[in-house]
């Protein structure tokens, strides 16, 4: 069994301390979010996580890749799609995912152990697309969520090609509302995966009681699930037990809705659950959902609680 975050964790802009940050502020070359990348991975490997990230520390999920997207602009912090949307201007996460590499490079003196790693993140194109407002070019929601996909895909490959990560991560939490056509989402999943050489993962938060069914036939190695902050996900998990074939399942296990750490208690008796129905080696800890909402000492906390009990079942 091994452990992971789903990616974002609490982040902090750090102001310029040193002359030379201060220097590099006056010619725009300092970055206030370095920091908060470092402590966010010395955190993760601290609190014993086995697959980290960079901690997804400079924005909201969807800006952070719309910004770079032509066909796509923030107007009042909200994504509009203004015309046909293709490939990025620039890779978007991939300087990111270097330091924190470095980071974890360091944090090990140089020996990464086996079973150690980082992935890289992406934000699915049916959640972009779903979260913003298409003014023009498209007239269905469907044609802009598969040209998102193919934009995507070229971030995707960039972190396959310079990071090597352990798996990739696509961000889907829209694909639990029922709005979303899951065909169309499927077929997304299929271009970003096209001729991948790690695994993929998706996450998909909320109530799975209408699409389990489905989202379990994606094209995917990893689905992420939360099953601490929703109860009947854990029953349809359960009855449907026998649909998971060649697929691990990223087991949210950390209420991400309260900014308090869980009951050790509830987790042993949740993750002993989750062994049960899928058995240990096919079961992938990691938090319902994102940690940004948490404060470091909280999210540290669930985190170390999460991984010792991880630890007795190696």
């Amino acid at each position: 069994m091994i452990s992971t975050v789903v990616g974002s964790f609490p982040a902090e802009i750090k102001s310029p301390t040193t002359a030379k940050d201060k220097i590099l502020n006056v010619f725009g070359a300092y970055d206030p979010f370095k920091e908060s990348i470092k402590q966010t991975v010395i955190s993760q490997l601290d609190a014993g996580v086995d697959i980290i990230s960079d901690g997804q520390v400079r924005g909201d999920m969807v800006s952070t890749f719309t910004n770079f997207i032509p066909g796509m602009q923030l107007e009042d912090n909200n994504t509009v799609i203004t015309s046909k949307i293709r490939q990025p201007t620039k890779e978007i996460s991939i300087d990111d995912l270097k330091y924190a590499k470095k980071v974890m490079n360091d944090y090990f003196n140089g020996n990464i152990p086996e079973g150690k790693g980082i992935k890289g993140i992406i934000t699915g194109p049916s959640t972009i697309v779903y979260s913003s407002r298409i003014e023009s070019f498209y007239k269905h929601k469907e044609d802009a969520i598969l040209d998102l996909a193919r934009s995507l895909k070229h971030e995707v490959e960039a972190i396959e090609k310079k990071i090597n990560p352990v798996y990739i991560q696509v961000d889907e939490p829209f694909l639990s509302t029922g709005l979303v056509d899951l065909k169309v989402a499927s077929k997304a999943i299929d271009i970003i995966g096209e001729n991948l050489s790690v695994p993929l993962a998706m996450h998909v938060c909320g109530n799975l009681d209408n699409v389990f069914k489905d989202l379990i036939k994606f094209n995917i190695d990893i689905l992420d699930c939360e099953f601490a902050g929703n109860d009947i996900n854990i029953k349809i998990l359960e009855e449907n037990s026998s649909l998971i074939r060649n697929k691990k399942i990223g087991f949210g296990c950390l209420d991400t809705s309260i900014n308090e750490v869980d009951s050790k208690e509830k987790i042993e008796g949740l993750i002993a659950k989750g062994v049960e129905i899928l058995g240990k080696d096919n079961m992938i800890l990691d938090p319902d959902c994102g940690l940004r909402r948490a404060t470091k000492d909280v999210a540290f906390n669930k985190l170390k609680l999460m991984n010792s009990i991880k630890d007795e079942y190696s």
